[in-house]
């Protein structure tokens, strides 16, 4: 096995839940190779460099293995090497920091008051 599709390997190393996601994936254009979106029949080979929008996030990955079926977490990650520039990790800590909220046990729900207040201060921390 010289190449796979690429739909097979991202599910296959779990960057996607679902085979029909990666495959609704590539043909939203979220799936690049060299700059140029892919079909999700398109063939990857060993050293190949895909790029993967998922939300915000912009994962650029390295083909080390290929695999079309799925298998366990330790032996998926021995088949891709993940590129993905520090800023980009970085914006995604960022962006969970900002919509973090806590609310301590046993406080239950927030009254329909306290849920306006926090609305409103929501609104007012968006740059």
């Amino acid at each position: 096995m010289e190449t796979v599709r690429i739909d097979k390997w991202l599910w296959a190393v779990r960057i996607f839940k679902t085979r029909s996601q990666a495959t609704n994936a590539c043909k939203a254009g979220k799936v690049k190779m060299d700059d140029h979106s892919v079909k999700p029949s398109k063939e990857v080979k060993i050293e190949d460099v895909v790029t993967v929008q998922l939300g915000p996030l912009k994962k650029v990955l390295k083909v080390t293995g290929l695999i079309e079926r799925r298998v366990s977490a330790k032996l998926a990650v021995q088949n891709v090497e993940d590129l993905t520039p520090e800023e980009e990790i970085g914006k995604l800590k960022k962006m969970k920091e900002v919509n973090y909220e806590h609310r301590e046990k046993g406080l239950g729900r927030p009254t329909k008051k306290q849920r306006r207040l926090i609305d409103h201060l929501k609104k007012q921390r968006h740059f």
